[in-house]
């Protein structure tokens, strides 16, 4: 039994008599997940040992936005879709990440360099209208984003590795 095998037989032992226990367990398994993500081997192993269909654990998986189905970079990279974040120039911002990251958005609306050291998606609207465009780096907002500042934000990132 691998170690993975035994983490997850673990977290669905610790949240099995929960309400709402599935959702509990897989948000358990994507933070211990070193990508952020469920991958088609963890939801078996949840469906086995949650004795349910693996048809039920990938429904709520993929239902709810928060679960990620692929790997997610280092750091994540959010920029709103949203009708006020587009008409204060959120699409430039967004060709602009996905230009310095040498990336393309896949028909999910998500990317994520070779290396997993960024993913970069879009959101239909953060709630931030006022601040707009808005964008998330790492789950912390910024709100009146310039291109100027994103190159900014984005150069402190990048440098962040080259120094470590």
């Amino acid at each position: 039994m691998s170690d993975r095998h035994v983490a997850i037989e673990a977290i669905v032992a610790s949240h099995r008599t929960e309400r709402g226990a599935l959702l509990s367990i897989l948000e358990a398994v994507q933070r211990t997940n070193e990508h952020n993500y469920l991958s088609k081997e963890e939801l078996i192993l949840v469906a086995k040992a949650m004795e349910v269909p693996l048809s039920t654990v990938y429904s709520v998986a993929t239902f709810y936005a928060f679960f990620n189905l692929k790997p997610q970079g280092e750091h994540v990279i959010t920029v709103c879709r949203g009708t006020a974040c587009h008409t204060r120039g959120s699409k430039p911002l967004l060709q602009q990440v996905l230009k310095q990251l040498n990336l393309e958005l896949d028909e999910e609306g998500t990317a994520t360099t070779d290396d997993v050291r960024f993913t970069v998606h879009t959101v239909a609207c953060f709630g931030q209208c006022a601040l707009a465009p808005v964008i998330a780096i790492d789950s912390v907002i910024h709100s009146r984003v310039t291109e100027q500042k994103l190159t900014q934000l984005l150069q402190t990132l990048i440098q962040s590795k080259e120094v470590s």
